[in-house]
C-alpha cells in the first residue's frame, strides 16, 4: 500500500487501497461504502478537456456529487492515452481494489480489464459493475436505472392498479448494485487472506433489481404467480397500506393474526374479527377493498398524530408519510444522527448522511470532502513513487 497521510474515515479499511475508475451512480455508490470505512480510495477521472459540456453524474458542486464522493481524493489521468494507461498499471501493482463500470468493451479497448491488471498484481480484486452484465445479448447496451427499473420488473409492481407502470422516486437499481459491489469486494478481500489470491468481482444494474424483488420474485418462481400493481395496499398482507386521517394519512402494518386483533381492538371494531370476510388472512386480502372502505371510515374521523399514538400502543405498526424535508426533523431521524456535517474548503459545513449501520470500535466518519478534479494528483504519484520530474513530464504530456 502506498504511503499516505491523507486522513481516513474509519481504521476498519484503512489498510486497502482502492482505485475507482467509475462515474455517475452504482459505482461511486460502491466506493462510497469502501471509503466511509476508511480505505485509501484515489478516484480516477479524465482531464477536464477530455469531458467538455454538462459533466457526467451531475455538477460536481451540487448536493448529489458532494454526498457521494465524500472520503475520496482526485487525480486526473488521460487512460486513452500510452503513458495514461501505463500510469494506472503502475498504481495498480500497490493498490488493492479496482472498481469501474465501464461499458464491458471499454476497459478491454483501453486495455485495463482484469486480465491486464491482474498480470502486474495478482492481489488486485478487480470489480465491474454494468447494466446488464459482462457478457450475453445486451452486453453492449447502454443503461441506467429506470431502463434496469422496468426490465427488473419493479415498474409492473410498482403504482395504482391499472395505472400503468410507475418508476420508484428513489435509484433502487444504481444504489443496490453499489451496494452488492461493494459486499463482493469486501468477500473477495477477506478470500484473499486465505489465498492470497484476487479475483473479479462483478454485477449489473439488471441482477440488482431482479434481487431486490425478493418475495415477489418468489411468488413467481415458486408460487406460479405473477404479482401486480397493488398501490399502497401491501401484496399479500392485508390491512397493510396507506389510510386518510382527519388531517392527512398514515402507513400501518398488520401482519399475522395477533395484529389484526390488536388493530380491531384500537379501532373499536372488535366486531370485524368476527365477519366471515375478515376472518383469515387469505379472506381479508380477497375482500381488501370493502375492508379498507371501512377501515378508512374510521380513521378519517381522528388525526395522524392520534392514530399514530393509539396504534403504536397497542403494538400496530404505523407511522406519518413525510416529505423529505418533514423527515429529517422526526425526533428519531435526529436522535439517529444520520446527518452530519462535511467540513469544505469553500462552502462550509455541508449536511450530507452517514453510512447507516455503526460500528462500536471502528466507526465511520467523514473525514475529507468532496475532491475537486485532479486536486491530489501530485501527491497521490508521489506516494505511488512517481518522481518529480516523471510528474512535470506527465503534466507536459497532458496524461493527468
Amino acid at each position: 500500500m502506498p504511503d499516505t497521510s491523507a486522513p481516513r474515515a474509519s481504521k476498519a479499511l484503512a489498510r486497502f487501497t482502492v482505485l475507482d475508475l467509475s462515474r455517475v451512480r452504482a459505482g461511486p455508490t460502491c466506493v462510497r461504502q469502501l471509503a466511509d470505512w476508511g480505505a485509501n480510495v484515489i478516484k480516477i477521472e479524465a482531464p477536464a478537456r477530455l469531458e467538455p459540456g454538462d459533466p457526467i453524474g451531475g455538477a460536481r458542486h451540487a448536493g448529489d456529487f458532494q454526498n457521494l464522493h465524500r472520503n475520496k481524493r482526485s487525480i486526473t489521468l488521460d487512460l486513452k492515452s500510452d503513458a495514461g494507461r501505463a500510469v494506472l498499471l503502475r498504481m495498480a501493482k500497490d493498490a488493492d481494489v479496482i472498481v469501474e463500470n465501464f461499458r464491458p468493451d471499454v476497459k478491454k479497448r483501453l486495455g485495463i480489464g482484469y486480465e491486464d491488471l491482474r498480470a502486474v498484481n495478482p492481489r488486485i480484486v478487480y470489480a465491474s459493475i454494468s447494466a446488464y452484465g459482462q457478457d450475453g445479448p445486451y452486453r453492449e447496451r447502454p443503461g441506467f436505472d429506470q431502463i434496469a427499473q422496468g426490465m427488473g420488473g419493479l415498474m409492473s409492481i410498482t403504482g395504482l392498479p391499472g395505472q400503468g407502470p410507475v418508476r420508484a422516486g428513489a435509484a433502487v437499481a444504481d444504489v443496490s448494485a453499489g451496494l452488492f459491489a461493494a459486499l463482493g469486494v469486501l468477500v473477495a478481500l477477506l478470500e484473499r487472506e486465505v489465498s492470497g489470491e484476487g479475483q473479479y468481482v462483478e454485477t449489473s444494474l439488471l441482477e440488482a433489481q431482479i434481487f431486490t424483488l425478493d418475495f415477489q420474485a418468489a411468488r413467481w418462481l415458486i408460487d406460479k404467480v405473477v404479482p401486480r400493481q397493488a398501490g399502497n395496499n401491501h401484496p399479500t398482507s392485508i390491512p397493510t397500506g396507506v389510510y386518510k386521517t382527519k388531517d392527512g394519512h398514515i402507513n400501518i402494518a398488520t401482519t399475522g393474526q395477533p395484529t389484526w386483533l390488536r388493530l380491531c381492538k384500537a379501532l373499536d371494531a372488535e366486531h370485524f374479527a368476527e365477519e366471515p370476510d375478515y376472518k383469515t388472512a387469505s379472506l381479508r386480502s380477497k375482500n381488501r377493498d370493502a375492508l379498507n372502505a371501512k377501515i378508512n371510515a374510521i380513521f378519517e374521523k381522528r388525526t395522524s398524530a392520534d392514530w399514530i399514538d393509539l396504534l403504536n400502543a397497542q403494538g400496530v405498526a404505523c407511522g406519518p408519510i413525510y416529505a423529505i424535508d418533514e423527515m429529517f426533523e422526526d425526533p428519531q431521524v435526529k436522535h439517529l444522527g444520520i446527518v452530519t456535517p462535511m467540513q469544505t474548503n469553500d462552502r462550509g459545513a455541508l449536511k450530507v448522511m452517514r453510512q447507516p449501520v455503526s460500528l462500536s470500535r471502528t466507526p465511520s466518519a467523514i473525514a475529507q470532502p468532496t475532491p475537486e478534479r485532479g486536486e491530489h494528483s501530485e501527491d497521490i504519484l508521489a506516494e505511488f513513487g512517481f518522481s518529480k520530474d516523471e510528474i512535470a513530464a506527465l503534466r507536459a504530456s497532458g496524461a493527468i
